[in-house]
């Protein structure tokens, strides 16, 4: 979400989506409140510090790291107030950088990306699902909503197509082959379903997010930008079709992250999602079954008030889904 207050930012997602409300973030206070940062500050027995290259691994919690810690217990602070006005939303949604995203983001204390370690990587992997477990606990007990969680990967491709830069700049990261990088991820997605007895999303905003590598990993949705798949074709298209066939939820992005100079109209923007459903096969009521309309990605560039309406435009594309199925 835009801006710095964690008051007015929990009061408009419970608000404007009481049925499935995203755990708001506010990347705009700066270190520690961007997904790195703030992911970190869940880690348990770990610790980070801010360099000029970013996060690198710190050998005891110092200031960055109590500050990532005191902007997430604010957050909760936020929400806890906001539900109490409103009443408590169904399900809450809470977002982290996944395993592969973290460990590529974050450096080791000799410059190379915990990624590089094994023995860094599996303790980085068992920290993160331990905090997560103790935050969607809290979470659960400060709003009385069932809680699910999304695990964002962005890097996750080029850390598959080993194009991740060394700290030199001159080389790059070797790609991780996919059944390990299936495995591990699998690992920390088993623990939080079972844990919180829901699917565990997992967010993917490339242009070629590698659906069957999540699918596999047992992620119960997987959460992409619809309208930057280009020509769903080939190979995406069948994983795509197995994915749905197979009864994995689509979050399918399709709002504008910012507000564009056309007029936002609601069926322009569900077009792409028609047409994927008609891509792949299927009726548009699968998109009422299997899909769950979200803005592209996140909103923290948006002003406050495209913020407001891209999540109504969000909750109305959903109606749209359901009206389409009854049709």
């Amino acid at each position: 979400m835009p801006g710095t207050d964690p008051v007015e930012a929990a009061r408009t997602v419970v608000g404007e989506l009481p049925e499935l409300m995203p755990f708001p973030e506010l990347p705009g206070r700066g270190v520690g409140a961007d997904v790195l940062g703030r992911t970190a500050g869940l880690l348990v027995d770990l610790a980070v510090e801010v360099v000029p290259s970013g996060y690198r691994v710190a050998s005891r919690p110092g200031r960055d790291h109590r500050r990532a810690v005191d902007l997430l217990r604010w957050d909760l602070d936020a929400v806890e107030q906001a539900v109490s006005e409103a009443g408590a939303p169904q399900v809450v949604k809470v977002q982290a950088a996944g395993p592969w995203t973290l460990s590529a983001g974050i450096e080791l204390m000799r410059g190379h990306r915990v990624l590089t370690d094994p023995g860094a990587l599996r303790d980085f992997t068992a920290s993160l699902t331990e905090g997560l477990l103790g935050h969607t606990q809290q979470v659960a007990a400060r709003t009385g909503a069932r809680v699910v969680v999304q695990l964002d990967e962005p890097t996750l491709p080029a850390v598959l197509a080993g194009s991740l830069p060394t700290p030199s700049g001159y080389g790059t990261v070797p790609a991780v082959p996919e059944p390990d990088a299936q495995r591990l991820l699998a690992e920390v997605i088993d623990a939080l379903s079972t844990a919180t007895g829901s699917p565990v999303v997992v967010h993917c905003c490339a242009a070629r997010p590698p659906v069957a590598l999540l699918r596999r990993a047992g992620a119960g949705a997987i959460a992409l930008d619809a309208t930057g798949l280009g020509d769903v074709s080939g190979e995406l298209a069948d994983e795509l079709g197995e994915a749905w066939e197979e009864g994995t939820t689509l979050f399918l992005g399709l709002v504008p992250s910012t507000e564009s100079a056309t007029r936002a109209e609601l069926r322009p923007l569900a077009q792409p999602a028609f047409d994927l459903a008609a891509r792949l096969g299927f009726a548009r009521s699968t998109l009422a079954e299997r899909g769950v309309p979200t803005p592209t990605c996140g909103l923290a560039g948006a002003t406050p008030a495209w913020a407001r309406r891209a999540l109504s435009l969000t909750r109305d594309l959903a109606k749209l889904f359901a009206d389409e199925a009854e049709q």
